[in-house]
């Protein structure tokens, strides 16, 4: 080994200084000939990331991580070494060996039976030691079970050897049938979930992993959490995995809450019902359901449940049943802080995975005390507290967070402090333009409304509000010119309701001064809205499917005293990284008026493209529609349908 190492350092002495890891190299290699392997470590990192495709630097620190025992950091370099030259059997042989010692005997198995198709007799003797204890083994435990035994441990030893040996399916059926009989051991159910997911059965591997990350044992949650897609879980998700485990009470309860954040407390209240009648010990639950039919003013079946809890071993939840049932509170000794702030946030983070966002709080305000300057803690304090519903405590952890020197930290807890601080705040400014240009009326239309209402702690809001609807060619006694463009500014004051399932009403009273007569009439105006979207947005983490879809009832007095409902509806996908995301959609609108004018009655259908950029703010982006339209109220000597081709720019901001 010592020749090889002067002979490399002879060659990269002749080397040409063109190279970027030429002297980060030279360094590395005087370190390994004094055997400071620590600093030879360091220079070859260093170098991989001047050079990373470079064989030769990967088998180097390979070798050295080998020569201080750390068998497994070698054997991930010469794995990547060998994806980049898949073809070097000495380097194929090197990385199954470290396999085969550290406990990658199906890896090893795999790279051996390769090499041998080759010719290589190494790799033949290697693989044949491998398999054939493998092969009497699974004989072994299958003549076992074929005999009558029926143990866990028959069918998890058979499940092991046949996963190693790459018999997916009968390694699938014995996990299976080793976990229904300790389902209390989530790690197999892991090893079933991994095995699913290789021989492509991902919904069911999904589930698998799924049940195994909520409830049971931490360390096979962990595993199971590394293994599932990188996204919060859909309710099909948490059906599927409870189809598979309906006995896991932390994934049944976890499912209750995520339908109650969804608005669904009728499916909730199912689920939370069914914990309550299978698990009695579960107080959390039984708080909860005991908590939805108060609110329905179902005493009855909510008094045995508050009876349950105040007479169990958790004084917090007996505490805010008390609350509810407006009882004395009673004082509990504040339990002993962990030792150390690491445990901690370990304990936290474990909590928020597992859904216990109450002892999440708790563990991340002791990690929080004894680490007061730690920003990321802030933040995740912030996050905790405004999934709790206490806003008010996540506005002042944000606030504090977003004075972090991590930029990412800092931008992170401004826009939910700013967000926050919207919602919260006694006045609240909001404002949207939106300029457009339509080929059918060749003209280029602004819309646009600057509105500050107030906080009352009632569900509506009182507002004052400015509009502004006119057009660049001021076709003020057009054809029917209220359609698209009034020409004027409307001042008015209003209140609107808090949304409620995207449903708002409102209403306002004020004027609109035509900008070109001078003009200025009373305008009274007033309805209903209503919009849910499905799916992917333009602005989110992920792109995939969705649908998007408003409807409006709108009362105008300046026309007639006219009621218009319009509806508009968009489905498609979207598609790029996030940084330029785009909504490829189909559009389906509609108008209807009472007074059953022409002009107001019609329907539209057309593809469109809404897109921006990571660089835009928030709410902006620009739209393209390409749309066939038909009148629904025919009049002589006018064309049944029309063709339209529209471009804007939509930027909306509250303050």
């Amino acid at each position: 080994m010592r020749v090889a190492v002067l002979l490399l350092a002879a060659g990269l002495a002749r080397a040409p200084a063109a190279d970027p890891a030429y002297e980060t190299l030279s360094r590395a290699y005087e370190a390994l000939r004094a055997r400071d392997y620590d600093h030879a470590i360091a220079g070859f990192l260093e170098a991989l990331e001047a050079a990373p495709g470079r064989v030769s630097i990967r088998k180097d620190l390979g070798y050295t991580y080998l020569k201080i025992g750390e068998n497994e950091l070698a054997r991930d370099q010469f794995q990547q070494a060998l994806l980049l030259a898949p073809e070097d059997a000495q380097l194929g042989l090197e990385y199954a060996f470290l396999c085969y010692e550290t406990k990658q005997q199906a890896e090893a198995r795999r790279i051996f039976d390769r090499l041998r198709k080759s010719g290589n007799a190494t790799a033949e003797a290697a693989f044949q030691n491998i398999d054939a204890p493998l092969a009497a083994g699974i004989e072994r435990w299958r003549k076992a079970i074929d005999l009558g035994s029926d143990s866990f441990s028959d069918h998890f030893e058979l499940a092991t050897l046949a996963e190693q040996r790459d018999e997916l399916a009968l390694a699938a059926e014995h996990y299976e049938k080793a976990w229904r009989i300790l389902p209390d051991r989530r790690s197999v159910l892991v090893a079933l979930g991994r095995v699913w997911k290789q021989r492509n059965r991902l919904d069911d591997a999904d589930a698998a992993l799924l049940a195994a990350s909520r409830g049971g044992e931490p360390r096979a949650a962990e595993m199971a959490r590394e293994l599932l897609p990188d996204r919060y879980p859909f309710v099909s998700e948490f059906r599927s995995a409870l189809q598979l485990d309906p006995a896991n009470v932390e994934l049944r309860r976890e499912l209750g809450y995520l339908l109650l954040r969804m608005g669904r407390a009728l499916e909730a209240e199912r689920e939370f019902r069914v914990l309550t009648e299978t698990a009695p010990h579960d107080l959390l639950s039984a708080t909860q359901l005991g908590f939805l039919l108060y609110a329905r003013d179902e005493t009855a079946g909510a008094q045995p449940l508050f009876d349950r809890v105040l007479a169990g071993n958790d004084p917090d939840l007996a505490n805010r049943v008390r609350a509810v049932l407006r009882l004395q509170q009673r004082l509990e000794p504040h339990p002993d802080p962990l030792p150390a702030a690491v445990d901690a946030r370990l304990m936290a983070e474990r909590s928020i995975k597992a859904g216990f966002m109450k002892d999440a709080l708790k563990y991340l305000l002791i990690a929080h005390e004894a680490a007061p300057d730690d920003s990321s803690l802030m933040l995740e304090l912030g996050w905790t507290c405004n999934i709790l519903g206490r806003d008010g405590e996540a506005a002042r952890w944000f606030d504090l967070a977003r004075h972090s020197a991590d930029p990412r930290i800092a931008s992170e807890a401004g826009r939910a402090w700013h967000n926050l601080r919207a919602g919260a705040a006694h006045f609240r400014t909001t404002a949207w333009f939106y300029p457009l240009f339509s080929s059918r009326w060749h003209d280029l239309f602004s819309y646009s409304q600057v509105k500050t209402d107030v906080r009352t702690g009632l569900p509506f809001r009182p507002y004052l509000s400015v509009r502004f609807i006119g057009d660049t060619r001021q076709t003020i006694g057009a054809v029917s010119p209220e359609y698209l463009s009034e020409s004027a500014f409307i001042v008015g004051v209003g209140v609107a309701t808090t949304p409620w399932h995207g449903l708002m009403g409102w209403a306002e009273a004020g004027s609109a001064m035509g900008y070109l007569t001078g003009h200025k009439v009373p305008d009274y105006r007033g309805g209903l809205s209503v919009g849910h979207n499905w799916g992917a947005t333009l602005a989110g983490e992920n792109s995939g499917p969705f649908v998007a879809t408003t409807a409006d009832a709108v009362f105008l007095s300046r026309f007639g005293n006219d009621s218009l409902l319009y509806s508009q509806t968009r489905a498609g996908c979207a598609v790029g990284p996030k940084r330029l995301r785009a909504q490829l959609q189909w559009n389906a609108n509609f108008t209807i008026d009472s007074k059953r004018q022409r002009w107001a009655n019609f329907i539209e259908l057309g593809p469109g493209i809404r897109f921006r950029t990571s660089r835009m703010p928030q709410a902006m982006f620009f739209t393209f529609d390409v749309l066939s339209g038909a009148y629904l109220i025919a009049e002589a000597g006018q064309p049944p349908h029309f063709r339209d081709v529209r471009g804007g720019i939509w930027y909306a901001f509250t303050h």
